[in-house]
């Protein structure tokens, strides 16, 4: 009599850059518990705490991030980011004797790395995630070749390279996952959202506010935000992207501020919303493409994927974009009322559940093949 096949143990590892990675991973992980996974996490600071948040019954086990610094103005935020290149190319090392040492003490069969590029393995099947196979940067020409062919040199030691978008023209990244030629691993996942459409939500907001993104600029911001809002006849929610403190506060007779909801919460808030104004971090534009959501972006001052991402979908007609050192709440207001907001029109939301079914199958597969 044959013994029961014991489930895959599937580790997952976002990048602590921002919420987004963290984020954009719930659905892939229910679609790998779905599949009857095992599934481990590996993060460490808001990242854990949002994971764990939504997933109590899973293992988090603990992981450096990068810890990237930013600039406090916007215009030295590429120039930070070039000098930390050797602390992030330290990190991967770390990444790499981090996941020796764990499959000394754990038994993985896979690893989905959101955007971190140490976790590769020769042994058994590996995914890394990511959107920019193009990094954009404030200069241009030969900086983006050359990190292109790194983040090429990076994806091509994976498997697979998944990327949140989609292959045709109708997409939401333009030449951030579109560049020519593409690694010869690429697939392409769709949207990946946490989010659920609903029918017939009725409004209980004018304007919905997402403050998120990497510190100073995430505070820098909330400030903006709060000196212009408290005073405007609107019904407002901010929410500060704050995990792990839930406290709300009344800014005003009709504006509310809470520190962070969970999926459920911020799902059920940017439906009840007419507007929402955010940062143009990914993920969010995904959510908002997924509920199909009005938008005011305000790119993170000199990061480069998101005032591209900002330009070009305003540009598209899909969102309305401002800077944030142009942001003038009742101009911007004032200004949406004659903005086209298109829509992306009727996509496929679900492309990212059989991908990663089909993963699921191919780890048992590669268990099997060598048991």
């Amino acid at each position: 009599m044959s013994t029961p096949f014991p489930p895959v143990k599937i580790l997952i590892v976002p990048l602590d850059w921002g919420l987004g990675h963290a984020t954009r991973d719930i659905p892939i992980i229910h679609e790998l518990l779905n599949a009857g996974c095992t599934v481990l996490i590996a993060a460490e600071g808001k990242h854990a705490a949002l994971l764990s948040q939504e997933f109590p019954q899973l293992t988090i086990l603990p992981l450096r991030g990068y810890r990237i610094a930013y600039a406090q103005k916007g215009k030295f935020f590429g120039l930070k980011i070039i000098q930390q290149i050797p602390q992030i190319l330290s990190a991967i090392r770390n990444e790499r004797r981090w996941l020796r040492a764990l499959l000394k003490t754990h038994q993985v069969d896979a690893v989905i790395s959101d955007n971190r590029f140490g976790l590769y393995h020769k042994d058994f099947p590996t995914v890394i995630i990511s959107h920019q196979l193009l990094i954009k940067t404030p200069y241009g020409g030969w900086p983006e070749r050359w990190l292109k062919a790194l983040n090429y040199r990076y994806i091509r030691k994976y498997r697979h390279c998944w990327v949140p978008d989609y292959a045709g023209a109708n997409n939401l990244s333009g030449e951030l996952s579109h560049p020519h030629p593409l690694p010869p691993n690429v697939q392409y996942l769709g949207c990946l959202s946490r989010f659920e459409l609903q029918e017939n939500v009725p409004q209980q907001y004018d304007l919905l506010v997402l403050i998120s993104g990497p510190e100073p600029q995430r505070t820098n911001l909330e400030n903006l935000v709060l000196s212009q809002i408290r005073h405007l006849p609107i019904k407002a929610l901010i929410v500060s992207g704050k995990p792990g403190t839930p406290e709300m506060t009344q800014v005003s007779d009709s504006v509310q501020q809470v520190n962070h909801m969970n999926a459920t919460q911020l799902n059920e808030a940017m439906q009840a919303a007419a507007m929402v104004l955010s940062r143009s971090g990914y993920t969010t534009l995904m959510d908002l493409t997924k509920l199909n959501k009005k938008a005011i972006l305000v790119p993170t001052p000199g990061q480069s994927e998101q005032v591209y991402l900002g330009e070009w979908l305003m540009e598209k007609g899909y969102f309305y974009s401002v800077k944030q050192e142009d942001f003038d709440l009742v101009k911007v207001l004032e200004a949406v009322k004659t903005f086209p907001f298109k829509s992306f029109g009727k996509l496929d939301m679900d492309i990212y559940k059989g991908i990663v079914r089909d993963f699921a199958q191919e780890v048992k597969d590669s268990k099997l093949a060598g048991r």
